[in-house]
């Protein structure tokens, strides 16, 4: 399961560390994090790199990106409106129908043990379509 996207250029894993490092302070500090919450949650996720320079996480679906902006870091969850949120951690894009994200704004944390949940929420909803074709659709 643990494929890059691509055989060219560098492995998808190589860009989001440089991404982090070029990214440097809180924002580094901050996609960092919650890289390393993601693949602590899903030791299987696979890394991708997509639409020209964002780093995406995948397990039988994308489960969610990390985008970097100047005053946020965003972590978009694909399938979000279909996941229960009880720790409230998404604060964005709460009107579309299928896409739920998560701002964090510089000094602020998430929950580290409710984002996995969400990952791991993720990753089963993904694999229900997967199971179930027409369902996921």
């Amino acid at each position: 399961m643990k494929k890059p996207e691509s055989t060219e250029g560098p492995p998808p894993s190589q860009l989001i560390d440089e991404r982090i490092a070029s990214l440097g302070g809180w924002r580094g500090e901050t996609l960092a994090r919650m890289r390393k919450l993601v693949k602590e949650a899903d030791p299987e996720v696979v890394e991708t790199w997509k639409w020209m320079g964002t780093p995406v996480w995948e397990h039988d679906g994308i489960l969610c990106t990390g985008e970097s902006y100047k005053s946020v870091v965003k972590l978009t969850f694909a399938k979000g409106a279909s996941l229960d949120d009880p720790a409230k951690l998404f604060n964005s894009s709460l009107d579309g129908n299928v896409r739920r994200a998560i701002d964090i704004h510089e000094g602020e944390t998430v929950d580290a043990a409710a984002f996995k949940a969400l990952i791991r929420a993720a990753i089963a909803l993904n694999g229900a379509a997967k199971a179930n074709p027409r369902r996921g659709k």
